[in-house]
């Protein structure tokens, strides 16, 4: 049984699946980066500096009133949306599929790429084989080309 899992786990897939899973997960927290602390400050301040991580709503606004912090008012108890978060997290998404979306369009490119080069081969005009193109007789049907 050992040997069956030692077998299974080091498959080129399995092995494969692993290492992008963890790079995946180090790029999502790039791009968690990136949107969280350089993409919606800038937007919250053209906006009229507002923090988007802080942005609720209070579905109990006697306990939240005056709290503008989404931290101190999920202290309170309160039951709230954090739309904010959520707004982070959409860009956060949308950044990750347009990556991932290209990556896979540069992939599907180098996949079908072309091969390069002039051709080497041409058709006999009599029997339609294949034959090199510096020849001056066909190897098949012996007709001088």
């Amino acid at each position: 049984m050992l040997r069956d899992f030692r077998e299974f786990a080091m498959r080129g897939n399995v092995v494969d699946l692993a290492v992008g899973i963890i790079i995946g997960a180090a790029f999502g927290k790039i791009i968690t980066s990136l949107v969280n602390d350089v993409l919606m400050p800038p937007i919250g301040k053209a906006m009229g500096n507002v923090d988007f991580s802080n942005l609720f709503i209070s579905l109990d606004p006697s306990k939240t009133e005056g709290i503008s912090s989404l931290v101190k008012a999920k202290e309170t108890g309160a039951a709230l949306i954090a739309y904010g978060s959520f707004v982070n997290t959409v860009i956060d998404f949308i950044i990750v599929a347009f990556c991932i979306f290209m990556v896979v369009k540069v992939m599907s490119k180098l996949r079908h790429a072309p091969e390069s080069g002039p051709p080497t081969t041409k058709e006999c005009p009599l029997c339609l084989s294949t034959i090199p193109l510096k020849a001056t007789r066909c190897g098949h049907c012996t007709s001088q080309i």
